[in-house]
């Protein structure tokens, strides 16, 4: 387990409290960081906290401030801000339980593992929590304060443990009417749809996220070593796009497996006309009477 944990408090449910520690579920991985050189020299660009007319300033000179009006700010210390009085910094109360698929995908923000605290109690209430949540399929819902941010958090059972994960707030999440303005209304052709679905069914398959490769991080690794070798670089395979235009109906049917109008027409063999294998074959007959 890792040695520090992400937030460290408890849930809550009624009268029931489990003492619990959150690790991230996500992890920066192997992608590739730039940082800002100054070309002639080659050193790193640097940047210093500067107030206009001063200049430079001490790290324990500066406060958080919110503006109330254009340059006028309420100053607060991060003493006054640790002191506010939220019972949601240490503490995650479970207020209300919903199924499993009912939340919308768009209020997700991050994953978290939550592993129990070494208190036997805590770890006993922890399985049966876990486990009334996977029998029920339900989602707890509570709000947290976590690296000075508030959100919601939906608790369910995750194999063993318990994931949780943050979501926005309904003010947070932008209406999805504005950006489908433009969307046609009048339904698709019967055919095309059926052979989208059948595209969806020929490709459906168990969700593995290891069968997805950053290729793109590999051909900025692949770039960054060819500069420092001082060679060209390799290129990255990418799959071949069609380089003909085709209607939306011919992609469907191509991409299934099936073969376009078209094609089946170039495909055929050409039928001979009747009337000139009646006179070849008359031909023949004067040849062999000759």
């Amino acid at each position: 387990m890792p040695a520090r944990a992400y937030w460290t408090g408890r849930i809550r449910l009624s009268l029931v409290s489990i003492p619990i520690q959150l690790y991230s579920a996500s992890k920066s991985g192997a992608r590739v960081a730039f940082n800002q050189i100054h070309e002639p020299s080659g050193k790193r660009i640097r940047y210093d906290k500067v107030v206009p007319g001063i200049g430079p300033v001490e790290k324990d000179e500066i406060v958080k401030g919110y503006e109330v009006e254009k340059g006028k700010y309420v100053l607060l210390s991060d003493e006054e801000i640790d002191d506010v009085k939220l019972e949601a910094k240490r503490t995650i109360e479970l207020v209300q339980f919903v199924g499993e698929d009912e939340i919308d995908p768009v209020y997700f923000e991050s994953s978290y593992f939550v592993a129990p605290e070494d208190d036997e109690d805590g770890q006993e209430a922890y399985v049966v929590l876990r486990e009334a949540l996977k029998k029920q399929k339900k989602i707890g819902l509570g709000q947290i304060v976590i690296r000075g941010k508030g959100a919601i958090v939906a608790l369910r059972a995750d194999g063993k443990g318990l994931l949780l994960q943050t979501l926005h707030y309904a003010d947070e999440v932008q209406k999805a009417d504005q950006f489908y303005q433009d969307v046609p209304s009048k339904k698709p052709d019967s055919e095309l749809i059926a052979l989208a679905t059948e595209l969806i069914e020929k490709k459906t398959k168990k969700f593995d996220p290891a069968s997805f490769h950053d290729n793109y991080t590999d051909a900025l690794k692949e770039l960054i070593a060819a500069k420092r070798e001082q060679r060209e670089p390799r290129q990255v395979e990418e799959a071949e796009l069609p380089s003909n235009v085709i209607n939306l109906m011919d992609a469907l049917k191509r991409s299934v497996g099936k073969k376009t109008g078209s094609t089946d027409e170039e495909k055929k063999p050409p039928k001979r006309p009747k009337r000139a294998a009646k006179t070849s074959r008359r031909s023949a007959k004067r040849s062999d009477a000759a």
